[in-house]
């Protein structure tokens, strides 16, 4: 306390303050002693569910799923979910959970918050990975966030696709090397860019790649080919990170040093692009570049608007308004094409295209205890990927699931 004013070094919450329920909104708390002591706790059903998109999205990622169950963990709950990186639509129920109320309601503010952000992120990042085709996407974009977020920001950009991360703690989790070039710093406190660029390549580990940033203080075309004749074979890219209110052209500045660079004899060195870049810009250069550093636009996305609503109390289908009632099954069939129905109704085959559909909503806690199979970071993010791909290769994705209330 300073003058009577609660303080800490930094404005974060504990681990344990997360678990006990205090990162939370007040009314839940409130509710929670109103319910206790009126005796009035039921038996509930809630899900989590977005019944909106941001504008020009027909599907999101969901991830968050399993840091989200570590909450509800111990607890005396049943949760349902969809696996850690589907592909989700406009009001399918992502996760449910069943129990009282007052074992898990003090926890909305903290797992809306987690599996929120989460597919927010690893939405963005699909949605760049995709218009980046083969290309690889680095994400760098842990500067824009507080430190105490930087390992979670990495960790749901990579499972959203991104091929790799430079945050060393975000690496670190998630069992991979962390990826980056050089700052500006270094150039700028070497003097020049080829002090720097040898210093790099001289001190650096071998497995580190050698890719030389080229705009420091000139043109990228001319600092590109000074950095291939001071490292000869040994440069194996370059990277432009021209400040947006400089970049210009970017397509023919690339177009220009990948001219320059071949006709030198440096067919090898690769081109990277960062600096300020979203979907448009990853989509215009893909076919001239060789990869992208991204950051601002995956780590600052569109919100993902996951909400938890109660569908059922004590057996008893109900809502608020503009909710649909009862607990609730999403089915899919390989072509995508998805279906909702009443939990208690079994689906064999999709109503669109008769192939047999397979349940998204599968046990994850019961009774307290985590039953899903925890699969390793890279196996989630190759996953994602392969259904990107599919996505992406299908010539008619319809937006909005069937919704079936009868069978």
């Amino acid at each position: 306390m300073v003058g009577g004013v609660y303080t800490r070094r930094l404005s974060i919450a504990s681990e344990e303050e997360i678990l006990r329920g205090e990162s939370t909104d007040i009314y839940f708390v409130r509710s929670r002693e109103v319910i206790e002591k009126t005796g009035m706790d039921k038996e509930v059903y809630a899900e989590v569910h977005a019944y909106s998109l941001p504008r020009g999205y027909q599907w999101a990622i969901v991830t968050g799923i399993l840091e989200s169950a570590t909450l509800l963990e111990g607890r005396n709950v049943n949760v349902y979910s969809m696996d850690e990186g589907e592909v989700f639509r406009v009001y399918e129920p992502v996760m449910a959970i069943e129990g009282r109320y007052t074992e898990f309601g003090v926890y909305e503010s903290s797992l809306l918050g987690i599996v929120r952000h989460a597919s927010s992120i690893s939405t963005k990042a699909a949605r760049i990975k995709i218009k980046a085709g083969d290309k690889r996407v680095l994400f760098f974009g842990i500067r824009c966030v507080h430190p105490a977020i930087s390992p979670m920001v990495d960790k749901y950009a990579y499972l959203g696709g991104c091929d790799a991360v430079s945050g060393v703690i975000g690496a670190k989790i998630l069992g991979v090397p962390p990826t980056g070039t050089m700052p500006h710093a270094l150039i700028l406190t070497a003097g020049d860019q080829v002090t720097a660029w040898k210093s790099f390549d001289k001190y650096m580990p071998e497995d580190v790649p050698r890719i030389a940033l080229c705009d420091t203080f000139s043109d990228e075309r001319f600092e590109a080919l000074k950095a291939a004749e001071a490292l000869g074979d040994r440069l194996q890219g370059v990277r432009f990170d021209t400040p947006g209110s400089r970049r210009g052209d970017m397509r023919r500045i690339v177009l220009e040093s990948r001219w320059a660079l071949d006709i030198s004899g440096y067919k090898n060195v690769k081109i990277y692009v960062s600096g300020g870049l979203d979907e448009e810009e990853v989509e215009e250069l893909r076919d001239v570049v060789d990869g992208f550093g991204v950051g601002t636009s995956i780590t600052f996305p569109p919100s993902i608007d996951l909400a938890l609503d109660i569908v059922e109390v004590m057996g008893r289908q109900i809502s608020k308004r503009g909710k649909l009632p009862g607990r609730k099954q999403v089915y899919r069939c390989p072509e995508f094409h998805d279906t909702i129905t009443p939990s208690n109704k079994y689906l064999d085959k999709c109503p669109s295209c008769g192939e047999a559909v397979e349940p998204l909503l599968k046990p994850l806690i019961i009774n307290g205890k985590l039953v899903r199979e925890v699969k390793p970071y890279t196996e989630i993010r190759k996953n994602v990927v392969e259904k990107l791909k599919k996505i992406s290769s299908l010539k008619d994705f319809n937006p909005e699931p069937i919704l079936l209330s009868s069978l």
